[in-house]
Order: structure tokens, then C-alpha cells, then sequence
């Protein structure tokens, strides 16, 4: 079995180093884990490799919330302090932490 090592960790507020969009990481795969059609719409200057982990974000930028699919390489730590503001975060995980969001228990080892 390969271990990928991964910059970011569940639960952490991230944004995005080149769109104007923040969120916080609700799942992780080890490598690029979507379809080949999604992959070629990212325009090619900024299209990412598929050799890194990607992440699933519960999203949101200044009119809406979304779940957004980000390479390792198009994320950077959030230093808003800033809770973020989807639905669907009190629904995942616990307190905000300034930076980062309580693991449910389920995410514990």
C-alpha cells in the first residue's frame, strides 16, 4: 500500500491560490480522483497534474457556498481566522479553532 504525504489536513480552512474562493477540506484523495472531462475543462495555463493529492472543500467566495475539487498545488492556508460559512459545515464538524475545524469523532483515531 502507497502512503501519499499531504500538505493539508481535514478540517483545515484553505483558499485558493488563484480564484477568489476559501473553504475548508472534507476529504482528501491521494491522487487526482475525477473525470478525465472535468480535468480538460480547467483551462491549460492553469490546468493542474494529476500526480497529487487533491482535495474536497465545502466552498464559499462572496455570493455563494459550493463544494469545490482543488489540487495541492492551487491551495494555500487560510490566514483569515475567519470561520467559513457553508451549510453544511456544523453538519461535519464541531468548534472552530481560528484556523481549523474540530474533527468529528469519527475522523479520530
Amino acid at each position: 500500500m502507497s502512503v501519499t504525504s499531504t500538505q493539508f489536513a481535514i478540517g483545515q480552512v484553505v483558499k485558493h491560490r488563484i480564484y477568489d474562493f476559501r473553504g475548508v477540506i472534507v476529504d482528501v484523495d491521494p491522487e487526482f480522483n475525477n473525470t478525465e472531462e472535468w480535468w480538460l475543462a480547467i483551462p491549460e495555463d492553469v490546468r493542474p497534474r494529476k500526480d497529487q493529492p487533491f482535495y474536497h472543500l465545502l466552498a464559499e467566495n462572496e455570493t455563494t457556498v459550493y463544494e469545490a475539487y482543488v489540487s495541492e498545488q492551487n491551495l494555500l492556508i487560510d490566514e483569515t481566522g475567519e470561520p467559513v460559512n457553508h451549510p453544511q459545515v456544523a453538519e461535519v464538524f464541531g468548534e472552530f479553532l481560528g484556523n481549523s475545524y474540530e474533527l468529528p469523532d469519527c475522523y479520530r483515531n
